[in-house]
């Protein structure tokens, strides 16, 4: 038998759970004003197709009365702005509809095979993804993959079970710096220190309202990035053992959030060497939705990782591109994430930037198995973020959720089965 070459390789039918900003652009109250105005998934998805990677393309929500909305914002944001990019979808529910379920319809209307991106609130992660899993569908299902840790393994061996492909959208995996890091770190001797701060301006807390503090909080949504790099640098090496959660409160609740929100949440954990119970380390990890309107930038982003022979500090906030304008002030620009501006023919630009890249290499790995080019167990082992490499990161946000809680710290335990139990 021949095997197909890359090029070669048939689309594969793509179904999006999500109609927010980060799938279409879109907020409750217009366009987003983040970084991320057309949207990150919808377009890279639209762009695949171009390239002959994606087929059809269908997109789930609860309010079927958005849509007309967001094609009329695709027309004039997408399709007008970049040559060749056909931004049509199928939509479930319909028009006038209104269906917290929806993702079902749209599901059913796949072929086993296709591939199913989830960018909805955490707390319905893994109702989806298990429904799309049991229907034969690949998926990848942004950070965190779920809320908890069991729900976690659950989708693991039901896509090893299944040989289906399954990813966690941790992109950062895909940032240069990040990944260059991780490689000169693994060298460094025994891990001693990691501290990390992510935030996103207060603004966010208008786009996240209907959500923030009730059904997930920004330790799930955004220490989950940092948290990952870290259990990727040392993964193998290094295992976490003690979870201790604090929090700060205050402004999302003066804007009007629910009154449990977080602004912003530290988590204090231990981890031990599997090779020698004598050495530990101890990880740091800070998240906010409460930064300043005004700092120029829409995330700070930044690491420092010490080891016994070394250190590795990353500031990913600000990448020497800044842009000064009268009416808005200075913005620090990551085109390194998402290239928004057309190349010279006029088409989408943005392939070699690492928020793309992480959606292309699961395309790529879903037709690549859908051919018999690969397995799905042969993307283990590679750094990719699949949800079994994944464990650990939702093991520590689901023990520093409980932290918070039930005001304790939390054990990260092996049980007799191997699986990690929190306690």
């Amino acid at each position: 038998m021949t095997v197909p070459s890359s090029s070669q390789l048939k689309p594969i039918d793509v179904g999006l759970m999500g109609t927010g900003e980060y799938t279409t652009g879109i907020t409750p109250g217009g366009q987003s004003k983040s970084d991320k105005k057309i949207g990150v998934v919808g377009v890279t998805m639209f762009d695949l197709r171009r390239r002959g990677k994606v087929g059809s393309v269908l997109m789930a929500g609860t309010n079927g009365s958005k849509f007309p909305q967001v094609r009329e914002h695709f027309a004039r944001n997408v399709a007008s702005v970049y040559k060749g990019l056909d931004c049509d979808f199928r939509s479930f529910p319909d028009e006038g509809k209104v269906d917290a379920e929806a993702y079902k319809s749209a599901i059913s209307e796949l072929s086993p095979g296709s591939a199913v991106i989830i960018f909805t609130p955490d707390s319905t992660h893994y109702a989806i993804a298990k429904e799309a899993l049991e229907a034969g569908m690949h998926v990848l299902v942004t950070k965190p993959a779920t809320q908890k840790l069991s729900e976690h393994q659950a989708l693991a061996k039901l896509a090893e079970e299944k040989g289906l492909v399954c990813f966690v959208e941790h992109h950062k995996r895909f940032d240069p710096a990040y990944a260059d890091a991780r490689a000169r770190a693994k060298n460094l001797g025994d891990f001693g220190f990691f501290s990390s701060y992510m935030s996103q301006p207060k603004l966010q807390l208008e786009t996240f309202k209907a959500w923030a503090g009730i059904d997930s909080d920004i330790s799930y949504y955004l220490n989950s990035h940092h948290v990952d790099i870290h259990c990727w640098i040392v993964n193998g090496r290094f295992r976490p053992v003690r979870v201790t959660a604090s929090a700060a409160a205050g402004v999302a609740k003066d804007m009007g959030c629910d009154p449990r929100t977080e602004d912003t949440i530290t988590l204090l954990v231990d981890w031990v060497s599997n090779t020698d119970e004598s050495k530990r380390g101890t990880g740091v990890y800070t998240a906010s939705w409460a930064a300043p309107l005004k700092a120029g930038v829409h995330s700070e982003q930044r690491f420092h990782y010490m080891a016994s022979k070394g250190e590795v500090r990353v500031d990913q906030a600000h990448r020497g591109y800044s842009v000064t304008e009268d009416d808005t002030g200075k913005a620090d620009y990551n085109v390194s994430y998402m290239k928004y501006s057309p190349d010279e023919d006029g088409f989408f630009d943005s392939q070699k930037g690492y928020g793309y890249v992480s959606f292309e290499k699961f395309i790529d790995a879903c037709r690549r198995v859908n051919a018999g080019q690969d397995k799905a167990a042969d993307f283990e082992g590679k750094g990719l973020p699949t949800i079994q490499d994944t464990v650990v990161t939702t093991a520590i946000l689901n023990a520093g959720r409980i932290s918070l809680d039930e005001k304790r710290p939390v054990e990260i335990v092996t049980g007799k089965d191997g699986e990690l139990q929190l306690k």
